[in-house]
């Protein structure tokens, strides 16, 4: 028994000291997981609260988050108004200073991006309006370089002896952004302009990037339920324009865009918003590869 447990306590010290030195980083979502991951490399271990085919709006707090955070060194969030309804609530619970807002590990991924839909008034009577900006900047791969290079300064500020290897990583994390980019613009390329319909108003970043154009949505305002005469208003417009596809997400149910599918036979794709939406999408790269793929598949 004593050589049982003399055996489990070395074990245990090998996999403490398997994790020495390594950055324990909690990030709201799983793309900023996988770019931490990029960047941190084997400096960094990390965990995401929210899971990849689920609303970032709406995360339920659980003590186990808590947990994570108050053991954590840095916290990457995305910022603006997206994680509001539960990020603050728990960062407040795990009572770590290291990662408070205004602290050296406290990373907002979204420092210095051009936030698009910046409203100029604000009227709750128009649905779900994001008082900052549209939110969803990561989709487009060009600010995954942004949201890099924030990461790596949250990274530096709390472990400065690591900065020529975060530099490094980060560098190559913005090549392969630049030659991907060329990958997908030239793929999307003849489809420049099409028009689509959208679920949710999650998509103005990607239609930005790469030249689509969403005319309308399923949602009659932001994060209101389609109701019968929007998708009567919606029917119109595909068979006006010759629209092909819905966009929606896998937190979306498709039932109201199945319902206008039948009438027009528009295809409706459920694309990734984020690493991990789908077995295959495993990191923010993927993300891109899945959703083009399936839009200029179902735009031939």
């Amino acid at each position: 028994m004593k050589r049982v447990i003399s055996i489990f306590a070395s074990l245990v010290v090998i996999i403490s000291n398997s994790h020495a030195g390594t950055l324990k980083v909690v990030t709201t979502t799983m793309d900023l997981k996988s770019i931490t991951e990029m960047i941190g490399g084997n400096k960094v271990s990390v965990l995401s609260i929210a899971t990849g085919y689920q609303n970032p709006h709406f995360v339920d707090p659980k003590p186990s988050y808590i947990i994570n955070l108050s053991n954590a060194d840095v916290f990457v969030t995305v910022g603006l108004d997206l994680e509001t309804g539960w990020s603050p609530q728990l960062l407040a619970s795990s009572r770590n200073s290291k990662i408070q807002k205004g602290s050296p590990g406290y990373v907002d991924a979204s420092e210095g991006v051009g936030l698009l839909q910046v409203p100029s008034s604000l009227n709750r009577g128009e649905g779900d309006i994001h008082i900052y900006g549209n939110p969803h900047y990561w989709l487009d791969p060009l600010n995954g370089k942004v949201i890099a290079r924030n990461i790596a300064n949250g990274l530096e500020r709390v472990d400065p002896a690591n900065k020529a290897f975060y530099e490094a990583n980060l560098a190559a994390f913005n090549a392969n952004v630049d030659t991907k980019l060329k990958g997908w613009a030239a793929k999307l390329a003849p489809y420049r302009g099409t028009k689509l319909i959208a679920y949710h108003n999650e998509w103005v970043y990607f239609e930005t990037r790469f030249g689509l154009q969403i005319v309308d949505f399923m949602e009659p305002k932001p994060g209101i339920p389609p109701s019968p005469s929007q998708l009567v208003k919606v029917i119109r417009e595909i068979q006006a324009d010759k629209i092909k596809v819905i966009v929606s997400s896998p937190y979306f149910t498709t039932s109201s865009s199945d319902v206008v599918a039948k009438q027009t036979g528009v295809k409706v794709l459920t694309l990734a918003t984020s690493a991990g939406a789908f077995p295959t999408v495993k990191n923010y790269f993927d993300v891109f590869d899945y959703d083009i793929d399936q839009l200029t598949e179902a735009l031939k």
